[in-house]
């Protein structure tokens, strides 16, 4: 049996701090081949966005990933590492990306976030502008993997459904989307949104959330939550850091689509981005 979970932070300014946190979430989980999805910017957040810039890393180098690396390793888990600042080409702006680490360290995919979170919210930040520090991805990735045919999405992304029905058209079983969504839009929208996507998939979707109050006055919502592929609501955090945690079952999801042949009923297809675009 494969297992997967999603740990809920309440991250703060100090990437020691937050390291120091995912371990000790990490060693209340019992021993099994799992796949663990941290959330949204998990390294550094609460603090200013220029921060992020000074943080970022090379890829494949650098503390944070080391750190990452090496906790796979000692507690024999693949992990989804939230969103980590890795280096683009552009020295004023860096990668929002998402790894796929293996229970031996090793890197098996790495999705960029492509949906910047630039819009205006009715909360007490009240304007947010991701693009001002931050590359957009260029296209989404799929991987195959122990726990199922994987497909890679961060935050906003959630909001875009083309990007979910491509994952479809390409066979994805397993969603993955490490988020910071706040207070205000959460309580809105996140539910709605991730058994959406998981209906619309038919498959599972592990959405590990910030959720709680962060040091620069900040609120995220929480509420991580690993839906089916029936939409059913597996498991769900409230506030505050916590692990949601369930065991896959193939056959259930194998089940929904024979019932429900979306597939064979489709009559158009999605085309992602090219890189250039």
């Amino acid at each position: 049996m494969s297992c997967v979970t999603a740990l809920q932070m309440v991250s703060v300014p100090d990437v020691t701090e937050n390291l120091a946190t995912v371990e000790r979430l990490l060693a209340t989980l019992p021993v099994a081949q799992r796949l663990v999805v941290l959330p949204e910017c998990f390294a550094f957040f609460g603090g200013r966005d220029r921060q992020q810039l000074e943080l970022a890393e090379a890829f494949g180098q650098g503390p944070i990933q080391e750190a990452l690396k090496a906790l796979c390793v000692k507690y024999k888990v693949w992990m989804v590492t939230g969103t980590l600042p890795l280096r683009s080409d552009n020295p004023e702006r860096f990668c929002a990306a998402s790894l796929l680490l293996d229970d031996q360290g090793q890197v098996r995919a790495r999705y960029d976030k492509m949906h910047l979170f630039d819009v205006e919210v009715a909360d007490n930040t009240g304007s947010y502008l991701e693009s001002a520090t931050t590359v957009p991805g260029p296209k989404p990735v799929v991987v195959d993997s122990p726990f199922g045919r994987i497909g890679m999405a961060v935050c906003y992304d959630l909001r875009f459904a083309e990007l979910f029905a491509w994952y479809r058209q390409q066979q994805v079983e397993l969603l993955v989307l490490p988020s910071a969504f706040t207070a205000r839009t959460g309580q809105a929208h996140w539910q709605v949104l991730c058994q959406a996507r998981a209906i619309e998939g038919q498959c599972v979707l592990v959405a590990a959330n910030q959720g709680g109050s962060h040091a620069n006055g900040r609120e995220t919502w929480g509420r991580s939550v690993i839906v089916g592929p029936w939409g059913e609501v597996i498991e769900q955090l409230a506030l505050g850091e916590g692990t949601a945690s369930a065991t896959l079952e193939p056959s259930s999801m194998a089940q929904v689509r024979r019932r429900m042949p979306v597939d064979q009923h489709r009559r158009f297809t999605i085309v992602p981005p090219k890189e250039s675009e």
